[in-house]
């Protein structure tokens, strides 16, 4: 039952970002270009998704224990701003700006079929399996 939610959510998630044209390099890099022919329609797509998630977060989700399926919400602790979580960012922020894709729009745009969409997540795979194997061996190396 996870499973089937987790694959609607993640369809629906896609589809949301397919008809708002978030998909589009091209949208999301005129988005960050602040200082040319700036396209503030992510921000746009941004504020009517919180509009629309917020009352039902607040009202729903916030004020529960357990989940519909009856699992325990966890509540994380506030992130230590370190080196890795500032590094991270940046790396992340500085690929968004370059490819004018984040993971989710890749994702959903491996169905049309273009070749450096494949090319993307694939470096974004083995970006992710690199991280998790050199992780534990950064973590290990900075302990007195």
């Amino acid at each position: 039952m996870k499973l089937l939610i987790s694959l609607l959510s993640g369809l629906l998630f896609g589809l949301g970002l397919a008809l708002s044209g978030m998909v589009d390099p091209g949208r999301i890099l005129g988005f960050l270009d602040v200082a040319g022919a700036w396209d503030p329609s992510l921000a746009f797509v941004m504020g009517g998704a919180l509009l629309v998630f917020m009352p039902g977060y607040f009202l729903l989700v916030k004020p529960r224990s357990h989940g519909l399926l009856g699992d325990a919400i966890c509540t994380l602790p506030a992130p230590v701003l370190d080196a890795r979580l500032l590094g991270g960012s940046a790396l992340f922020g500085i690929g968004w700006g370059m490819a004018g894709i984040c993971p989710g729009p890749a994702l959903s745009l491996l169905v049309s079929g273009q070749p450096m969409i494949g090319l993307f997540v694939a470096a974004m795979v083995a970006g992710v399996l690199l991280i998790d194997r050199a992780l534990p061996w950064l973590q290990q190396r900075n302990q007195p």
